[in-house]
């Protein structure tokens, strides 16, 4: 029923959508000041602020956030085609034809950056291969229904961060077929690892490079750059720099640095309001030699 409610709202324009984002962002903005507070420190620890653009690239971050938030029954409810369409231009689409054509599996992996979702499904959508996400359930539940509604079609599976969750993507990733991961959350106490975000240690998570390894899986990192006035997106895809080598602290810190290089190249669309820097419950002490 939840789905069926809000389905209408999902079909206004893309534009309409972004410059009401706009006016939410801003909102939470005035509101709390646990966002301003955590927004700012990370951007300025993200040291991608130079000269005089910090107004800027803050004001723009906090527009992009609503943005983030409010384009999202179109992202979940829309057909996944006109999902797909929704990107306008694709670069380093030719990595994913190369992935593609080799027999084996494909994990793409994305930051919270631009249109998380919109990137899943126009990758999903334009794969011939079952594709799982991995998700973890919003703080929101009743929001839940809505991002399954959204992952469980077509060729589509639904991943949540748990045990079960991982079984999904292992048994997908053995069958050869594409799994999409987003990585800078941090996981759960003994589940990661220390390892440097923008300057600064972050509980990393450990599986990514784990199942890269396992399966000898092709690692593209990719993400949707929100266009300007509602005009789409435009798809990034890039192959990973560098390699796993076994080494869980190098592994984490070669993963956080590629995914460190996307979110330069559009930071404004970052979720930097993100607690990325926090201590979960039973994670180890932060060792002092991490830098």
């Amino acid at each position: 029923m939840l789905v069926a409610l809000c389905r209408p709202f999902a079909y206004l324009p893309l534009a309409l959508m972004h410059a009401a984002g706009v006016l939410l962002g801003w909102l939470v903005w005035a509101v709390s000041p646990t966002y301003r507070r955590r927004l700012r420190a990370n951007l300025m620890q993200s040291g991608l602020v130079q000269g005089g653009n910090y107004t800027q690239l803050l004001h723009s971050s906090i527009a992009a956030h609503g943005q983030g938030a409010l384009e999202l029954p179109a992202a979940w409810l829309r057909r996944p085609l006109d999902v797909a369409d929704l990107v306008r231009e694709r670069v380093g689409w030719a990595h994913v034809e190369a992935a593609l054509a080799k027999p084996n599996p494909v994990i793409y992996v994305s930051p919270h950056l631009g249109g998380i979702e919109v990137c899943g499904i126009h990758l999903g959508w334009h794969s011939p291969r079952i594709f799982a996400a991995l998700y973890r359930p919003p703080k929101l539940r009743w929001l839940e229904p809505l991002m399954l509604a959204s992952r469980n079609r077509e060729n589509g599976r639904a991943a949540p961060a748990n045990a079960q969750g991982v079984r999904m993507l292992l048994k997908t990733l053995k069958q050869g077929q594409s799994i999409y991961i987003l990585p800078d959350q941090a996981p759960g106490g003994g589940e990661g690892i220390w390892a440097p975000f923008f300057g600064k240690p972050a509980y990393t998570m450990t599986l990514l490079p784990r199942l890269a390894r396992q399966f000898d899986a092709t690692v593209l990192f990719c993400f949707a750059e929100r266009l300007s006035w509602g005009r789409g997106y435009r798809l990034h895809i890039e192959p990973m720099q560098g390699e796993f080598t076994g080494d869980a602290v190098a592994d984490a810190t070669t993963m956080n640095r590629n995914l460190e290089a996307l979110i330069a190249q559009a930071p404004a669309q970052y979720l930097w309001s993100y607690n990325r820097y926090k201590h979960p419950a039973g994670a180890p002490p932060l060792p002092e030699d991490v830098a």
